[in-house]
Order: C-alpha cells, then sequence, then structure tokens
C-alpha cells in the first residue's frame, strides 16, 4: 500500500526526478506523464537543431514542429541501458526527420492548393497523433483526427512524395553572417558535432571500465604524449611492463567497440 502512495507521489513530482531515472521508469511503465515530462526537458534540443536549418526557404515554426516530432520518435526508441547519452541518440534522429520534411517540402509538378494544405495538415496531425497515441498514426486515425477520407489524406501523402529539385547555386539569407549560404556547402557534409558526441561518450564509457593504474598510463600516455620509459619511471615498474599494460588498453578499447557498434 506504502508501495502504490510512494509512486504516486513521485508521478505527481516528475521535476524533482532525474532524467535518467525517469528514462528507466518510462522503459518499463510507458507512463504518458512521464513521456510528457522527457519531452519537455529535452526541448532544447528540437530547438537548437531547428535554429541550424533555419533561413533555408521554410518557416522555423514548421522546423520545430518536425523536430518535436523527431524528439518524441528518439524518446519512444531510446534504451538506456546501452549506455549512450539521449542528446547524441536523439541528435540524429530529429536531423533525419528534418532532412526528410526538407526533401518532402518542395512540388516538382503543379499540385492542387487543397492537397498543399491538406499535407501540412497531415504534418501537423502526424505530431499530435503520435503524442497522443506513443507510436506513429495510421492513415484512418489521422483521416478521423482531420475529418477527412482515408483516399484525400493518402491522395495527399502521395503528393507530398513529389519534391522541387533545387539547384545546387541556390542561395539562402544567413542571420549569422554577411553573406548568403549557398545550396552546395549545405549537401554532402559530414556533421563533425555528431561524431564528437558519439566518440566522446565511447571514450567515457571504455575509460570507466579502467582500473587506476590503466587511467593513469592512458592520461600519461596520450594526453601529455609521455614516453613509455617516463612513465615506467614515475610509477616504479619496467618499460615492457608499461607496453603490456598499453596493449591491454587498446584490446579493451578494441572490445568495447565492437561490443557498441556491432
Amino acid at each position: 500500500m506504502n508501495n502504490k502512495k510512494d509512486i504516486s507521489w513521485e508521478l505527481n513530482n516528475l521535476e524533482d526526478i532525474e532524467t535518467k531515472a525517469l528514462f528507466k521508469i518510462y522503459a518499463v511503465d510507458r507512463d504518458i506523464k512521464i513521456r510528457d515530462e522527457l519531452i519537455n526537458r529535452n526541448l532544447y534540443i528540437a530547438e537548437i537543431l531547428s535554429k541550424k536549418y533555419a533561413n533555408r526557404g521554410i518557416e522555423y515554426d514548421d522546423i520545430y514542429q518536425v523536430a518535436c516530432l523527431g524528439l518524441i520518435y528518439a524518446i519512444d526508441r531510446y534504451d538506456i541501458s546501452k549506455g549512450y547519452e539521449f542528446s547524441s541518440f536523439a541528435t540524429p534522429t530529429i536531423i533525419g526527420e528534418i532532412k526528410k520534411y526538407f526533401r518532402d517540402k518542395g512540388w516538382s509538378i503543379r499540385v492542387p492548393r487543397r492537397i498543399q494544405e491538406l499535407s501540412k495538415k497531415i504534418n501537423n496531425a502526424k505530431i499530435t497523433l503520435s503524442q497522443d497515441l506513443q507510436r506513429t498514426p495510421n492513415v484512418l486515425e489521422i483521416a478521423s483526427y482531420l475529418n477527412s477520407t482515408e483516399e484525400e489524406v493518402l491522395e495527399a501523402m502521395e503528393a507530398s512524395k513529389v519534391y522541387t529539385p533545387h539547384s545546387l547555386d541556390s542561395s539562402y539569407d544567413s542571420d549569422s553572417e554577411d553573406k548568403d549560404i549557398n545550396l552546395a556547402a549545405l549537401i554532402g557534409e559530414d556533421d563533425e558535432y555528431f561524431s564528437k558526441i558519439e566518440n566522446r561518450d565511447f571514450l567515457l564509457k571504455a575509460i570507466d571500465k579502467l582500473d587506476d593504474l590503466e587511467r593513469k598510463i592512458l592520461k600519461d600516455r596520450y594526453f601529455k604524449r609521455k614516453t613509455q620509459v617516463s612513465i615506467a619511471q614515475d610509477i616504479g615498474m619496467s618499460q615492457m611492463t608499461v607496453s603490456r599494460i598499453e596493449k591491454k588498453i587498446i584490446e579493451k578499447f578494441r572490445k568495447e567497440l565492437k561490443r557498441t557498434y556491432a
């Protein structure tokens, strides 16, 4: 009886619970209150990524709504037991939704106005229904929500796949710089930010599994650029022993890398 009261108290005081703990609870209970709290706490990720794609021909509010949808997908799919930070998992998911929206936004043929308007309503409906249903809505649910027929929704969805190819010489106004941004500069680039997040999470996870001596040797060898001989003198061991420990550290990193990206 006391456990039920304790759980009820926790759910009514979600702001007092750490985010990682909320993810663990949500993984078991899938409680919509916890889900909403996780969304609110991580909206800043959607906001940051939305601003990154602003001023590229699509209104910021539309991009932000799509980013929020991506955030919801990420929260539903996130598995905290794998050891990744949520931000590193959510960022590629949100970016994927934004890029998909950019891809589907333009029209390469003249599409009736009603279809274009319905297409936008469908995108908004997906965001709302995904939050309410805790899953991706089907065509029937979208049609019922919009008071439309399934045929009309399918027609608009199919039409939205027709997008306008833009010239790579096209440019967009930039608020952060004096000159315009060229479209060619935005395509086909690896985002260094994502790689840094993934590498940082991997290194922290791998280093956490080392003992104190291994951490010291790793720090001295690869951060302070010391030789094996100087490290051996500092800790009172032979250079051969330091070499063996260094090889052991590298092997641990390799195994962790295989487990992480298997």
